[in-house]
C-alpha cells in the first residue's frame, strides 16, 4: 500500500513539473528559429517560407512542395497548382473574342460575296480588283487565326499561330502597299509622254504582293527550322499557378517577323500619305492612309502592353491587337465602296468617275 502511495506521489510530481522552455510549441505551418544566447529551450516560431510546409508541431524545418504543387493557406499540406490559360470553360474574355471573331468574319465574308456579285462594276474594278480580293481573303483568314490563340495551348497551335498570323497579315499589308503603288503609277502614267506608261501594263501590284509575302514566308520558315515554338509550363511567374503558354522558340525570329510587317505598314502609310490628294478616280490612298495609321497605332501600343503582361493576359493583348487592326483595315478599305455598291448604286458608273477625274 505504501509502495502504491509513493508511486502516485511521484507521478503527481512529474505531471506538475513545468516544461523546460520559454514559450509554447510551434503550430503546424511554422518552424522553430533560435533567438540566440545559451538557452536552447527558447526560440521563435516563424511561418514557413513561400512554397514550403510543416505538417507537425515544433518542426525544426519546413519542407518545399513538389514543383506542380503549392501549400494550402495554413501551410500544413501541399495541394495541386491551378493551370492558367485562355480557357473556353472559365474565361468570359474568350467568349468576347469568339463573338468578335465570328462577327467580323461574317462581315468580311459578306463583303467578299458582294464584291463577287458586283465583279464587273467600276467601283470593284478600280485599283486592281484581284488585289482587293486577295486582301479580303487575307483579312478573313487573319480573323480566323485567332482560334489558334484561344483554349489550352498544344504543340500544333503553338507551331501555327504566330506563323499563320505573320504570313496572313503580311499578305494583307503587301496588298495595301500594292494598291498604294498602283495609285501612284496610274497618276504618273496619265501625263503625256510619261515613262510610267510601261509600268501600267506590267503586273506591278501582283509582283509587290508576291515579293512582299515571300520575304515573310522565308523568315517564318527559317524560324520554324531553327527554333520551333513549343508548349511550355511556367511554374515561376505566379505563386500557386502553372501557366500553360507557347514558348516562341526564338525571340529574334518573332520580332523580325513583327518588324518586317511593321516596315511594310510604315512604307504603305508614308506613300499613301504622299499621294492622298490625287484624283478620286484612281485614289484609294486616303483610305489606305487611315487604315495604316490605325494599323500602326494599334501595334505600336500593343508592344509595351505585350511585354508588360504575363500568362493569358499576354495572349489576350495580342488577340485584341489582331482583331482591332484587321477590323480597322476592313472598315477603312471596304466600307466606303460597300456604301456605294449597296446604298448609292447611281455613283457606281464610269461617267461619274470620269467627271470626278476632270474635277
Amino acid at each position: 500500500m505504501c509502495f502504491l502511495h509513493h508511486q502516485c506521489f511521484v507521478s503527481k510530481v512529474l505531471i506538475q513539473m513545468p516544461w523546460s522552455r520559454c514559450n509554447g510549441e510551434c503550430s503546424p505551418g511554422f518552424r522553430k528559429t533560435s533567438i540566440g544566447g545559451n538557452h536552447l529551450c527558447c526560440y521563435n516560431c516563424d511561418p514557413c517560407s513561400e512554397g514550403e510546409i510543416s505538417s507537425r508541431p515544433d518542426s525544426d524545418t519546413c519542407h518545399p512542395c513538389p514543383e506542380d504543387q503549392w501549400p494550402d493557406e495554413m501551410k500544413v499540406r501541399c495541394i495541386p497548382k491551378t493551370y492558367e490559360f485562355l480557357s473556353y470553360e472559365e474565361d468570359s474574355l474568350v467568349y468576347i473574342f469568339l463573338a468578335l471573331t465570328l462577327f467580323f468574319s461574317v462581315v468580311t465574308l459578306l463583303i467578299l460575296i458582294s464584291f463577287i456579285y458586283y465583279w464587273d462594276t467600276p467601283i470593284v474594278r478600280a485599283n486592281n480588283r484581284t488585289v482587293s480580293f486577295i486582301l479580303l481573303v487575307s483579312i478573313l483568314l487573319s480573323f480566323l487565326c485567332v482560334f489558334f490563340f484561344l483554349g489550352r495551348p498544344v504543340d500544333i497551335t503553338c507551331f501555327l499561330r504566330q506563323v499563320s498570323f505573320g504570313i496572313l497579315f503580311t499578305i494583307g499589308v503587301s496588298c495595301i502597299l500594292a494598291k498604294t503603288i498602283t495609285v501612284y503609277v496610274a497618276f504618273k502614267a496619265t501625263k503625256p509622254g510619261s515613262s510610267w506608261n510601261r509600268l501600267v501594263s506590267l503586273k506591278v501590284s501582283n509582283s509587290v504582293v508576291l515579293v512582299g509575302s515571300s520575304i515573310q514566308v522565308l523568315i517564318c520558315v527559317m524560324w520554324l527550322l531553327l527554333s520551333t515554338p513549343y508548349v511550355e509550363y511556367n511554374h515561376h511567374t505566379y505563386p500557386g499557378k502553372i501557366i500553360i503558354q507557347c514558348n516562341e522558340g526564338s525571340d529574334i525570329c518573332f520580332y523580325s517577323m513583327l518588324g518586317y510587317m511593321g516596315l511594310l505598314a510604315a512604307v504603305s502609310f508614308v506613300l499613301a500619305f504622299m499621294v492622298r490628294t490625287l484624283p478620286d478616280s484612281f485614289n484609294e490612298a486616303k483610305y489606305i492612309t487611315f487604315s495604316m495609321l490605325l494599323f500602326c497605332s494599334v501595334w505600336i501600343a500593343m508592344i509595351p502592353a505585350y511585354l508588360s503582361t504575363r500568362g493569358k493576359y499576354m495572349v489576350a493583348v495580342e488577340v485584341f491587337a489582331i482583331l482591332t487592326s484587321c477590323a480597322g483595315v476592313l472598315g477603312c478599305m471596304f466600307f466606303p465602296k460597300l456604301y456605294i455598291l449597296l446604298l448609292k448604286p447611281e455613283l457606281n458608273s464610269r461617267n461619274i468617275i470620269l467627271e470626278k477625274t476632270k474635277l
